[in-house]
């Protein structure tokens, strides 16, 4: 079927298409946890069928706090996607990062207040392993192509403050997380990775940084307009990256993450709900079957 694929791409700010690949199917979803951001495109990206999903919609009409990552999530997981790739637009909270560089993150500190980040609840509990919230072996593989393309500088680890927003931070916010040893600063691998993990999906981020948020007083304080002209040079080089990406790929790729559901749930299946069952069961069905 080209509706199927392994493979996710959630394109953050300004990442709308993938260019240069053939387009199999436009998918219009409906999910138990509502609408994905918008339709997902599926696509054959270097031999490996891709879904595309566009996280704020075509035209950037959700902000991060808007964005239903659990329809997001649950849409891809519906087409078969088991690894995903996150692509987002960060600001750097240390001066070795600089904007138009590319980190890939391996930790996460959540700042968010009034999202909703797990498709647990409503009579069945479960608790998923999140120690090490991006897939080492995913990620490791970006990496190793991004460094190798040579296109932007790219960093290995580091970690992610997700702040809610909308607005950007305060200086004492900015200077706190730097106290902290931030890395960059976003608002979207929230509560992306953690869904993704409850999901069985590999999860890796590409963070592009745009601007220095607004501690280096050196620097003018972080504005839209300073991200979105950044933003665009970014997004070129990324659409021309994602083909080798997904070429280096192992079409045997496994994560430790595709089982970290199997020993979480800890409701007895006597006493689930109806409703709550039928929707999770496309999640966790194979261990209740």
């Amino acid at each position: 079927m080209n509706n199927k694929a392994e493979f996710g791409v959630i394109g953050g700010s300004g990442v709308y298409q993938l260019d240069g690949v053939k387009v199999l199917s436009e998918e219009a979803i409906e999910t138990p946890f509502g609408k994905p951001s918008d339709k997902i495109i599926v696509a054959e990206v270097s031999g490996k069928r891709v879904a595309f999903l566009p996280r704020h919609g075509v035209g950037h009409r959700l902000t991060p706090t808007e964005v239903n990552s659990r329809a997001n999530i649950y849409a891809l997981k519906s087409l078969g996607v088991r690894n995903v790739l996150s692509i987002s637009a960060v600001g750097s909270l240390q001066e070795q990062f600089h904007p138009q560089d590319f980190v890939i993150p391996d930790q996460i500190i959540d700042r968010t207040r009034h999202r909703i980040d797990t498709f647990f609840g409503e009579g069945i509990v479960g608790h998923v392993g999140f120690a090490d919230p991006f897939c080492a072996a995913l990620s490791q593989s970006v990496f190793t192509t991004l460094q190798g393309l040579r296109l932007n500088r790219v960093h290995q680890g580091g970690t992610y403050l997700c702040m809610e927003g909308t607005p950007f931070s305060t200086r004492a916010e900015s200077h706190l997380y730097r106290s902290w040893g931030c890395s960059i600063i976003g608002m979207t691998a929230i509560p992306e990775a953690k869904l993704a993990r409850e999901a069985e999906m590999a999860y890796a981020t590409i963070a592009m940084v745009t601007d220095y948020d607004c501690w280096k007083v050196e620097e003018e304080a972080v504005t839209v307009e300073t991200v979105i002209a950044t933003m665009k040079q970014n997004v070129a080089v990324i659409k021309k990256a994602l083909p080798k990406i997904f070429e280096n790929i192992p079409n045997d790729f496994r994560s430790e993450a595709h089982h970290a559901a199997k020993n979480a749930i800890m409701t007895d299946p006597k006493t689930f709900p109806a409703t709550t069952k039928k929707n999770l069961s496309l999640l966790y069905g194979k261990y209740w079957s």
